[in-house]
């Protein structure tokens, strides 16, 4: 797994969320992004879809699939590096 990617991540999700009370290694890599684990909502789920495309290239096709790959930060960070753009 490519643990800068990981990093990269998590800074990422801090700024984009506005997590500014957390910082990059308060947040367990295999920990759910949403529910028990990082307690993310749907609107989070919004701004993950638009900061893979803007910063990885990414487009999802739909909401199930974003589910899918916000399990956590590692999948993401997994899915990332095999479909990137940029």
């Amino acid at each position: 797994m490519d643990k800068t990617l990981v990093q990269e991540l998590k800074e990422e999700i801090i700024e984009v969320l506005n997590l500014e009370e957390m910082k990059p290694e308060d947040i367990d890599a295999s920990a759910p992004l949403f529910g028990e684990g990082l307690g993310l909502d749907s609107i989070d789920a919004l701004e993950l879809i638009v900061l893979m495309e803007k910063n990885y290239g990414i487009k999802l096709k739909n909401a199930s699939e974003g589910k899918e790959i916000f399990r956590s930060i590692e999948i993401m960070a997994d899915y990332i590096s095999k479909n990137r753009t940029k």
